[in-house]
């Protein structure tokens, strides 16, 4: 038997933003199907028309599209297929693997309470299962898959190991309503069929789901999909992710400033491990990623962790331009003004000495402020004040010496050393004052890389306003 194309799929609710969940597991079938050479598609399960919106279908894009996940073909509008489930559904009748039930509510749930009081553990089957043709009444039903009344069925999972039920336990489930609809659980089988689905990679709620779904896939013949059903994330305190938890959509993530590259690292690492590897591209992990390395225990997201992969990121990204384009998504989803042509050139050049310092784009904004404003350079509130007039005389001192100096770091540390050395001072101190000078704070590179940056006319202008206005030092 010729082995089929790997092909995995995501298929979310658009019910509101990219849960970071949903995009673990996106991140997960995207990975396997790249690393084995075949296709990930999308599917959007809208057939909830009165939660499901546009716009939600279109933050699941975006949310995709700015972690990197692309996928082949178009994307699927369950809903659209309904003709398509209803279609399979008569199959079912036709070929005697399904029946016309004739029950209402009311008498369903009657016949439930009753085996409940006779002590009746198995599930439910409706007397209207093996009604001959003839017996059927002209009213609406509802369709219902024949459940086998003996045996069991073995759900072969890839990361929870084998799950048997037996069927005794499984109810007659409905496949179509009475009013004509067909149920999730027939839309997504016919779903995954249809689009030619090998593995489905998707969270352990859903476990319980599968031998439900393995009734479907029995009673039309066809093949069942391997199995992974992936532990979900719980918070710190070791508890399933709900709101309490604060930041849950993808997109929160990116509006608090961590590169995309780092979350789909940090993403992956939950729940998914490579040896002691912790930071890695996309293009390793796509050549390691496979179902084995998948754990069955829920993974915790950690904070602290992101922020040393994403900082770990930041530092190693290959040029200034993906760093700024990183910069640019951070800004947009934080509703805050796209960087200026000027803006971005300055921060090119001083991006050698922030990149390193900083876990997130705020960090880095934050580093480079010494470069985004422009003169006068206005004290944070804690260093506005009266400057006593040994820092005021230092500068003065300060600013002859740099006039004419080689503009190289060596020569810089060399004139700024002596003059603290002549004033009894140490180094750091008068680092202070010439930073708050350069940069309004305390929150910079070095100075001597913010001189670099700047060039010696804006550090000279700099530190001449300094000089002249009251400026409150510390002496920390």
């Amino acid at each position: 038997m010729t082995e089929l194309p790997v092909v995995t799929r995501f298929a979310p609710s658009p019910t509101g933003n990219l849960h970071i969940g949903g995009a673990r597991t996106a991140l997960f079938n995207w990975l396997y199907a790249r690393h084995a050479g075949g296709s990930f598609r999308l599917r959007i399960e809208d057939t909830d028309r009165a939660r499901s919106t546009p716009e939600a279908t279109e933050a699941i894009f975006t949310g995709l599209n700015w972690l990197g996940i692309d996928w082949d073909g178009d994307a699927v509008s369950q809903f659209e297929r309904a003709g398509r489930h209803a279609e399979v559904a008569r199959e079912m009748l036709a070929r005697g693997s399904a029946y016309k039930c004739f029950l209402s509510q009311e008498e369903v749930a009657a016949l439930r309470d009753k085996a409940r009081e006779q002590g009746d553990s198995s599930a439910f089957r409706s007397p209207w299962r093996d009604a001959p043709e003839s017996s059927h009444p002209d009213v609406p039903y509802a369709i219902r898959v024949k459940a086998p009344n003996h045996g069991e069925t073995k759900v072969q999972d890839r990361v929870q190991d084998d799950v048997t039920i037996r069927n005794d336990q499984l109810d007659d489930m409905i496949v179509v309503r009475s009013d004509g609809t067909p149920v999730y659980m027939l839309a997504v089988v016919v779903d995954d069929h249809d689009m030619g689905v090998t593995h489905v990679i998707r969270g352990d709620d859903h476990l319980n789901n599968a031998a439900r779904q393995m009734l479907v896939y029995t009673a039309m013949g066809w093949e069942t999909p391997v199995w992974a059903h992936v532990p979900l994330i719980h918070g710190e305190d070791g508890k399933k992710l709900s709101k309490r938890h604060g930041a849950l959509g993808i997109q929160d993530w990116a509006a608090m400033g961590y590169p995309a590259a780092s979350m789909r690292n940090y993403l992956l690492r939950l729940g998914w491990s490579h040896g002691d590897d912790e930071v890695f591209t996309m293009e390793e992990a796509s050549a390691w990623f496979d179902l084995t390395g998948l754990k069955k225990s829920p993974a915790r997201l950690d904070t602290k962790k992101l922020g040393y992969i994403s900082g770990r990121h930041i530092a190693t990204m290959s040029t200034n331009a993906e760093l700024l384009e990183g910069l640019q998504d951070y800004l947009a989803f934080s509703g805050r003004d796209a960087l200026t042509a000027t803006q971005k050139s300055d921060l090119e050049r001083a991006m050698y000495c922030l990149k390193n310092r900083a876990k997130t784009f705020p960090d880095l904004l934050e580093m480079a402020r010494f470069v985004l404003t422009s003169r006068p350079i206005v004290p944070d509130a804690e260093k506005a004040g009266e400057q006593d007039a040994t820092c005021h005389r230092m500068l003065q001192e300060l600013t002859p010496h740099l006039q004419n100096a080689n503009w190289e770091r060596g020569t810089l540390e060399s004139i700024v050393r002596q003059l603290a050395e002549a004033h009894h001072i140490k180094l750091g101190q008068l680092a202070g004052i010439i930073r708050i000078a350069l940069a309004g704070g305390n929150v910079s590179p070095s100075i001597f890389d913010m001189m670099l940056v700047l060039g010696r006319g804006e550090t000279m202008l700099r530190l001449a306003d300094a000089s002249s206005r009251p400026l409150k030092f510390d002496g920390r």
